[in-house]
């Protein structure tokens, strides 16, 4: 327990150097970019219309305000996508830095993710923008979607980690992860009514896949207006605690020979 305080003691103390990490990410994403911040909300809205011309006859019948339910899901998983795309690298890309002068390990992998959650918070205006061209009326529910956002940022923080660690002594990784993705993508009811799948594949989709589970849960608030039940926000905190627990436990017993491999 006592070791647990000191940690997030000397994160609190590191608060000024997180903060710097964070604006060097996002200056570095958009560094060059004409529009700038405004690609967070213009390219979700992009990947929307043609995604939506694409499936939108297909599924019109299943689905209840397919451009909603489209954006939702993409912009979760682009997040996801991100987070951990960037989280994986953040040891390896700051190598110099490490190499030179003593810094915290994890404060590169928690920079990585929280930079990606800013840009996500930024393109959730795209999601009100189609509402508004949908003429989709907002319910008080929505007010409940910080926690599905918060659910989303600890796993996609505890994936980070992890990942951030086995890249590290194992470059494999980033490939693996890339086909990991897109079959994650394809598992995860983004662009087509997840009840379209065979029974057994929908439960096992619906209680251990954890970007689904959060999707569900955002579009409960957003789209249709009610409150999931209880089950799957309790699932939710489950995968996102375990994937924080193991990664952060992962990343600590390994950080000490990070240096001999980058």
């Amino acid at each position: 327990m006592t070791k647990n305080i000191e940690r997030v003691v000397n994160l609190y103390n590191k608060r000024e150097l997180l903060a710097q990490l964070v604006r060097r990410d996002i200056r570095l994403k958009y560094r060059r970019s004409v529009l700038g911040y405004l690609w967070s909300i213009m390219n979700p809205l992009l990947i929307m219309l043609v995604l939506t011309a694409v499936f939108s006859n297909m599924f019109r019948y299943d689905v209840i305000n397919y451009p909603i339910y489209l954006i939702i899901g993409r912009s979760f998983f682009d997040f996801l996508s991100e987070a951990t795309r960037m989280g994986m690298w953040s040891i390896i890309s700051n190598a110099s830095l490490l190499k030179k002068t003593y810094v915290p390990r994890y404060i590169f992998t928690l920079a990585s993710v929280t930079s990606s959650a800013v840009n996500f918070i930024f393109s959730l205006g795209a999601i009100a923008i189609v509402m508004l061209v949908t003429r989709t009326p907002p319910s008080w529910y929505i007010f409940f979607l910080p926690i599905t956002l918060l659910q989303l940022y600890i796993f996609c923080m505890g994936l980070a980690f992890f990942l951030a660690a086995a890249n590290v002594f194992f470059r494999d990784v980033q490939y693996i992860y890339n086909a990991v993705l897109t079959a994650w993508m394809y598992l995860s009811a983004i662009f087509y009514p997840a009840k379209i799948l065979p029974k057994n594949l929908y439960w096992l989709v619906s209680h251990l896949n954890p970007i689904f589970i959060y999707v569900e849960q955002a579009r409960g608030f957003i789209l249709y207006g009610t409150m999931q039940d209880t089950e799957i926000f309790v699932i939710g905190w489950v995968f996102a605690l375990l994937s924080l627990v193991v990664g952060v436990e992962t990343f600590r017993r390994t950080q000490d020979n990070f240096i001999l491999y980058i």
